[in-house]
């Protein structure tokens, strides 16, 4: 993949894409959803059997959960990790740790600069809590 190199504010031409959701593939939609409703705080958009859209909780993305069946038979996301910031990250660890959520490792200062809790969903998807605020889109000073 080549890629493209821009000087400092720069547009770019063309159509722009946004993102609008990651599908997220479950054994049990119910049991997915009482982790991404119950424990994250997503709320529920739309529900069609095994199937479930979700808003987060700040309302500015969305994630699908799609149930294993016809066409779809593993939930193997092998090298993909979800991602999703949080202010409140030290708050939020503690309240799901109460309510029985393992974690891999609780909120931790990274080297470039983000604070990160790692966890993995009822289906084993890696997840990462995070906190980065304005470095988030800005390049690591490391």
């Amino acid at each position: 993949m080549r890629k493209v190199k821009r000087s400092k504010g720069e547009r770019v031409k063309g159509p722009k894409l946004a993102f609008n959701h990651a599908m997220i593939y479950v054994r049990d939609c119910t049991r997915a959803l009482e982790f991404y409703e119950g424990k994250l705080g997503f709320h529920l958009i739309e529900r069609f059997g095994g199937y479930a859209r979700l808003r987060s909780p700040a309302g500015d993305t969305s994630i699908a959960l799609h149930e294993l069946g016809e066409g779809v038979t593993t939930t193997a996301a092998d090298g993909i990790r979800l991602y999703f910031e949080v202010k409140q990250l030290d708050a939020l660890c503690r309240t799901l740790a109460a309510q029985g959520v393992a974690f891999k490792q609780m909120p931790k200062p990274m080297p470039w600069g983000w604070t990160h809790a790692y966890l993995d969903d009822p289906d084993g998807h890696e997840i990462s809590l995070y906190w980065a605020g304005a470095k988030r889109l800005r390049k690591s000073a490391f």
